[in-house]
């Protein structure tokens, strides 16, 4: 098999390059542009094209950058204007780098995709063998399922959990059961220089610098023509009005800081009525979800195969939890058997089996807090 390694620049990345490599696979390295600014002579691809002479493999760059502009960039910035709180990292994977980038790497003969994701793909057919023998298969290799990875502190399943099946047929993940510590000491132990040292950014299209949020923006609402969202009142649950606040997309659900508001005990954002343009807040003791919807689902497993207990994460920081998950036509229904942490609209749903493996994904549109 030819497989293309997906390289930012980043250790994990270079990391799933080299193992590859040392492995004795038929490697090529491809690097994707995806932000504006990006060029192909910038820092990050003359190392990666030093890497790449230093271990004998080819490299190739592919242009992205109107792909992720209107795949990621501007879907994040309607998102934000309707009040929601988006993951551009998941629709970054669902679209460009198990679309159009496995796309690039597929035209120049690469059978497989291969990122450096920590996660895992199971056999599909260990799973359960009549449907496994329904999917479509990657070259020369059962169908796969999706699953956690072996380090939990930088597990990634979440994050791809909208990539749709039969992308991940042809995907590969070579540091599926390697740490972060391993990948970084295996880099330097072979002498290779990291690109682009560090943890990748938070959101990589947005410096990190004070206003630079508000600034992305305002810039991309004009250039969509979308009016900056209003103002509007901050209320408790009995509808009191308590303050105002600048806008709902400057706040999401569970934060605490930067509301502005003098009260007798700390306040929270419990919810958002768009309807109203109105900012729902209360007490701790009253931040508890009960129940919520997610859209654009994508099935990893057909819910008639699903075990008996499922977990659900609606954070990319919170441990899946058990809970009744129930597809009800194009969206999932979900239930915790215990109150959780509010997730937020536009944040990802994952739903997992007890041993890792991710059984559905979808997008956060709808929370259901606590009864009064």
């Amino acid at each position: 098999m030819r497989i293309a390694v997906a390289v930012s620049g980043g250790v994990d990345s270079l990391c799933a390059l080299l193992r590859l490599s040392r492995a004795g696979h038929d490697v090529l390295a491809l690097h994707g542009l995806f932000l504006p600014d990006a060029t192909a002579d910038g820092p990050a691809p003359e190392g990666l094209r030093r890497a790449c002479r230093t271990l004998g493999l080819e490299f190739h760059v592919a242009d992205l950058r109107e792909a992720f502009r209107q795949a990621v960039m501007e879907p994040f910035a309607a998102a934000y204007a309707a009040g929601e709180t988006p993951n551009p990292c998941a629709l970054c994977n669902q679209r460009i780098k198990f679309g159009v980038l496995q796309d690039a790497a597929l035209a120049l003969g690469a059978d497989l995709l291969a990122t450096g994701h920590y996660a895992r793909l199971a056999s599909a057919t260990e799973y359960d063998a009549a449907w496994a023998a329904t999917l479509p298969h990657g070259p020369d290799r059962p169908p796969l399922l999706l699953a956690a990875g072996a380090d939990a502190a930088k597990d990634q399943s979440y994050f791809l959990a909208l990539v749709p099946p039969q992308r991940l047929q042809r995907a590969l993940f070579p540091l599926e059961r390697r740490t972060k510590a391993e990948s970084i000491a295996e880099v330097a132990a072979a002498g290779l220089d990291v690109p682009v040292p560090g943890e990748s950014q938070e959101i990589c299209f947005i410096p990190a610098a004070e206003d630079a949020y508000r600034d992305f923006l305002r810039r991309q609402w004009a250039a969509q023509g979308l009016p900056v969202p209003a103002g509007g009142p901050v209320v408790l649950e009995d509808g009191r009005e308590i303050g105002r606040h600048g806008g709902l997309w400057r706040h999401t659900e569970g934060q605490r800081r930067g509301l502005g508001i003098a009260w007798s005990e700390p306040l929270y954002v419990l919810g958002k009525d768009r309807d109203s343009n109105s900012l729902i807040v209360g007490p701790r003791d009253r931040l508890g979800m009960r129940a919520c919807r997610a859209r654009q689902v994508v099935l990893h497993v057909p819910p008639r195969l699903w075990p008996a207990t499922v977990l659900a994460r609606v954070r990319h920081r919170q441990r899946p939890a058990p809970a009744q998950v129930v597809l009800d036509g194009d969206t999932l229904r979900i239930t915790p058997h215990e109150s959780q942490f509010p997730g937020a609209p536009g944040q990802i749903a994952a739903v997992y089996s007890m041993d890792g493996l991710v059984l559905a994904g979808g997008i956060l549109d709808q929370i259901a807090m606590l009864p009064r």
